[in-house]
């Protein structure tokens, strides 16, 4: 199945939240609101509100006030991908231009802290104090997540530690968050939002891990930018991490900068294919999926609680 046919009966209110999401872009400056506009439409899957809505339908469900959370959710996932361009100095996103290539790195800047702004201004409408200490506490760590990025660019002898922890900072929290704000915005207990704060937890986990699989195994088009280009920017990820347990291999590793070529680069690339570590990255990816299967076995049985069991399954089975 289809990824997106899994949520399809989520459609009409996706179609609701893509008005909400392009309303909160409007802005006096042209330059910010065609900037906003160009990154909110170059593609993304918006799997947060996915989360958000999913979260929700365990409780008492109004997509007049959980649109609200969706929208927020995916406008911090938006801006801290521009914020990411900067620091990695990317031309491409999703194969289309950056907003700090089509404009500079002063706009794209600008434009990712006017579409922050724009997302606690959303939210603003939810009135539990809970739901904005989560969302301001995983907006810390979001950060916190982007500094350590920075600071450990081509520090080969990072541990596991590091790795995941920087993950979960940058990636799994936001997740877990839209499904535990969704769900606290129906006022759904709180044994129940939290079970869903794990699910998401875990399963951003894997998303990380495999995405960061991708990045080595899958083609140029599909991921609209060269493979290898994580490593070709100093970020360490699992699968070179399980590469370096071979002294040899890492000798190899340590010699990739910004300017090492594209045979080199391949060359490297092959190695870490061949290394048996895209296998092992793989299976730590299942480990966290299967957490999230069993964090689902608690939740009522209802629609919902398949349909995040489905999407889980997808992001597992996502081509190697």
């Amino acid at each position: 199945m289809k990824f997106k046919m899994m949520y399809s009966f989520l459609n009409t209110d996706l179609q609701l939240i893509e008005k909400e999401l392009e309303a909160a872009i409007e802005a006096d400056s042209t330059v910010l609101r065609e900037a906003s506009l160009h990154l909110l439409q170059s593609g993304g899957k918006r799997i947060r509100p996915v989360f958000v809505l999913l979260g929700a339908k365990f409780g008492d469900y109004d997509i007049h006030v959980v649109k609200h959370v969706a929208a927020t959710l995916e406008l911090i996932h938006t801006a801290s991908l521009v914020h990411d361009d900067v620091v990695d100095d990317a031309d491409l996103r999703r194969g289309s231009a950056t907003i700090k290539s089509k404009w500079d790195n002063r706009v794209a800047m600008y434009t990712g802290d006017f579409i922050f702004a724009r997302a606690l201004e959303m939210m603003a409408v939810i009135e539990s104090p809970l739901a904005h200490q989560i969302l301001a506490d995983t907006m810390v760590e979001l950060c916190l997540g982007e500094i350590e990025q920075i600071k450990d660019k081509y520090n080969f002898n990072q541990n596991w530690r590091i790795y995941f922890r920087r993950i979960k900072r940058k990636t799994a929290l936001l997740i877990a968050s839209s499904c535990q704000l969704g769900a606290i915005s129906a006022g759904v207990d709180e044994k129940i939002h939290q079970k869903l704060f794990k699910f998401g937890y875990y399963v951003g986990m894997s998303y990380q891990i495999t995405d960061d699989i991708l990045d080595f195994t899958a083609s140029e088009e599909e991921l609209g930018k060269p493979a290898g280009s994580d490593l070709i920017q100093g970020n360490i990820t699992l699968p070179v991490l399980i590469a370096m347990e071979d002294p040899k291999l890492k000798r190899l590793i340590e010699t990739v900068r910004e300017d090492t070529s594209k045979d080199e680069m391949t060359h490297i690339i092959n190695a870490i294919k061949s290394s048996g570590a895209i296998e092992q990255a793989a299976r730590i990816s299942d480990m966290y999926l299967e957490k999230a299967f069993s964090e689902l076995k608690g939740l009522p049985a209802i629609k919902a609680r398949k349909t995040l069991s489905d999407i889980a399954k997808n992001i597992g089975k996502r081509k190697f």
